[in-house]
C-alpha cells in the first residue's frame, strides 16, 4: 500500500466553511486562538478563510499562516486568477501551503449558475489548477455539487485536474444529498476508474442536511477517501458540516471496521468543542455524539448499575479519551491559588499570572455563591477572563434591576468608559431587555441586537450561567460572551464584551 494512504487526513473548515454558519463571525483574534489549538490538536489542514472576499479574511488568512506552525494552512479559491493569486499571497508565510480553488459540475449549477457548457467548465478547472501550481506545489481542486454531477463528466474532470497537477481531488456533497451508499460507491467509482488516481488523495466533503454528513463521510473512507473535510462540532451552513470529532472517534472506536486512523490527539476534542462553542456562541446541543453535555450521562437505574461494574457495558468510549475529566469539583472556597492553578492547567489552559489571579477571584465569588463547582464552571469563567482586556473600552461597574408581575421593568447601570463613570436608567419589556436598553443610552451606541442565547453551563437552580450576545453595526457583526450563575449579570457581560469588539475593530 502507498505509505500515503495509511491514515486518514483531517481538513478543519471550522474557520471557513464552519465561519459561515449565520451568528459564527470570528474576530481575528479569535481565529488564531481556535487556529493555535488545531495545530495543538495536530489536524493536517486548517483551511483559513477566503482571502478575496475581504481585506479583513485576507489578513487573518495571511496571519495564521504567519503564527501557527504544524499543519498545512490551506486557503479557498474560485477558478480564476484574481482569486489565486489572493490566496498564494495570503499563505506565503505559511511553511506548509495549500490552495484550494473549486469549480461548479454538476448540470444544474453549470448551466444556472455558471452558464457555461461542460467543455468550458473542464478547460477553466485544468487552467484554474495550472495557475495555482506556478504558486504552490499543493494544490486541491473541488467539483463543487458533484454528488449531483454526471458521473462519466465526474470522472473526466478528476483525471484532467490530477493531470494538471491536482495532488488533493475533494468531492463535495455541497447540498447535503447523497447517501452513505451512494457517496461510498461514488469513490469507489473513481478511484478505481479515474486514470492517475493514484497520484492525488480523494477527500470527502459532506454537508448535514439530511443528518448525514458523518455517515456520508465515513462510507467515503470505506471505499478509499484518505482525508476528511469536517468542523469542529459540525458548525457551518445550513444544518452544518461534517463534526470532526465524530469521525474521529467513530475511526477510533471502530477501528476493526475501519482498519485506518487519524493523527488527532482526541484527548483535546473537549476543549476545542468548548473554544469553538464559547467563540461562536453556537450552543452545542446537550444529546450531540461526542461532545453533548449528556454524552457521558447516565440516568437509567439499570446503566448505572452497569457501567458501576464495568464501564464498557454502556460506554464505548472513556470521557477521558477527547478529554472530559471527573465534573466533580474538589474546590471550595477555602481552596488556594495553588490547587486552582493545577485544576485549570489540567483543564488544557495555558494561564497567563494576570488571567489566573482575575478567574480565581471570580471562582472565589462563584464559590460564595454555589453549592458545588464544577469543571465545567471553571471552564467557562477562565474563558470568560482571559478574553477580557486592558484595552477594553466599557467596563460594567454595577447594575439593579427591578421587575414584577405588575411593574414596569427598570434597570440602572453603572459603566466605566475609557476610566471614565457613567450612569443610565431604562426601562424595558423584561429585565434582559431594560439592561440592554441602559447599556445603549449609557454608550450612545446605535448597534442592533440580532441574537441573544442563554445556556447554563451546568444544572441545578445555582447553575453558572453563558450568554452570548450578538450584535450589527454599518455591516460588522460581533459576538460577545459573558457568563454568572445571575442571568442578568452574563447577559450584561456579553452585551458589553460585544460592543468592545466594536471598539477595537
Amino acid at each position: 500500500m502507498n505509505p500515503d494512504l495509511d491514515y486518514v487526513r483531517i481538513f478543519d473548515t471550522t474557520l471557513r466553511d464552519g465561519e459561515q454558519c449565520p451568528g459564527a463571525a470570528m474576530s481575528e483574534n479569535e481565529k488564531i486562538e481556535i487556529a493555535l489549538h488545531l495545530a495543538q490538536m495536530n489536524v493536517d489542514v486548517i483551511e483559513a478563510g477566503f482571502p478575496v472576499s475581504s481585506p479583513v479574511q485576507f489578513q487573518a488568512v495571511e496571519r495564521i499562516s504567519r503564527e501557527v506552525e504544524g499543519p498545512t494552512i490551506a486557503a479557498l479559491a474560485r477558478a480564476v486568477r484574481g482569486d489565486i493569486e489572493a490566496a498564494a499571497k495570503a499563505i506565503l508565510p505559511a511553511k506548509k501551503k495549500r490552495i484550494h480553488t473549486f469549480l461548479a459540475s454538476s448540470p444544474i449549477h453549470m448551466k444556472y449558475k455558471l452558464g457555461k457548457e461542460p467543455s468550458e467548465v473542464l478547460k477553466m478547472a485544468v487552467e484554474a489548477v495550472r495557475i495555482c501550481k506556478e504558486f504552490v506545489e499543493d494544490v486541491e481542486f473541488s467539483p463543487e455539487d458533484a454528488t449531483r454531477s454526471e458521473r462519466e463528466f465526474l470522472r473526466e474532470l478528476c483525471e484532467a485536474v490530477i493531470e494538471a497537477g491536482a495532488t488533493t481531488v475533494n468531492i463535495p456533497d455541497t447540498v447535503g444529498y447523497t447517501t452513505p451508499y451512494e457517496y461510498g460507491e461514488l469513490f469507489s467509482f473513481l478511484i478505481s476508474k479515474v486514470a492517475g488516481s493514484n497520484k492525488a488523495i480523494f477527500s470527502a466533503h459532506c454537508h448535514n442536511d439530511l443528518g448525514l454528513a458523518t455517515a456520508n463521510s465515513l462510507a467515503a473512507i470505506r471505499n478509499g477517501a484518505r482525508q476528511v473535510e469536517c468542523t469542529v462540532n459540525g458548525i457551518g451552513e445550513r444544518a452544518g458540516n461534517t463534526a470532526m470529532e465524530e469521525v474521529v472517534m467513530s475511526l477510533r472506536t471502530r477501528k476493526d471496521t475501519f482498519g485506518v486512523q487519524t493523527r488527532i490527539k482526541t484527548e483535546e476534542i473537549a476543549k476545542a468543542s468548548y473554544l469553538v462553542k464559547t467563540i461562536t456562541g453556537m450552543v452545542v446541543q446537550p444529546n450531540k455524539a461526542i461532545v453533548g453535555a449528556n454524552a457521558f450521562a447516565h440516568e437509567s437505574g439499570i446503566h448505572q448499575d452497569g457501567v458501576l461494574k464495568n464501564r464498557e457495558t454502556y460506554e464505548i468510549m472513556t470521557p477521558e479519551s477527547v478529554g472530559i475529566h471527573s465534573n466533580r469539583m474538589v474546590l471550595g472556597r477555602h481552596s488556594g491559588r495553588a490547587g486552582f492553578k493545577d485544576r485549570i492547567v489540567r483543564l488544557g489552559f495555558s494561564p497567563q499570572a494576570e488571567e489566573l489571579e482575575a478567574a480565581y477571584q471570580r471562582f472565589l465569588e462563584i464559590a460564595d455563591r454555589k453549592k458545588e463547582v464544577f469543571d465545567e464552571d471553571i471552564r467557562a469563567l477562565f474563558a470568560d477572563e482571559s478574553r477580557k482586556s486592558a484595552e477594553d473600552k466599557y467596563v460594567l461597574e454595577s447594575f439593579h434591576v427591578t421587575t414584577g408581575t405588575k411593574s414596569t421593568p427598570t434597570a440602572s447601570i453603572r459603566i466605566s468608559i475609557q476610566g471614565k463613570t457613567k450612569e443610565e436608567s431604562a426601562t424595558g419589556d423584561g429585565p434582559v431587555d431594560c439592561i440592554f436598553k441602559a447599556i445603549q443610552k449609557a454608550t450612545i451606541s446605535d448597534a442592533q441586537l440580532s441574537r441573544l442565547v442563554i445556556s447554563p453551563v451546568t444544572e441545578g437552580q445555582d447553575a453558572l450561567a453563558e450568554a452570548s450576545v450578538t450584535l450589527e453595526k454599518d455591516g460588522e457583526r460581533v459576538v460577545g460572551k459573558g457568563s454568572s450563575t445571575d442571568i442578568i449579570e452574563a447577559c450584561s457581560q456579553a452585551y458589553i464584551s460585544a460592543l468592545n469588539r466594536f471598539s477595537l475593530s
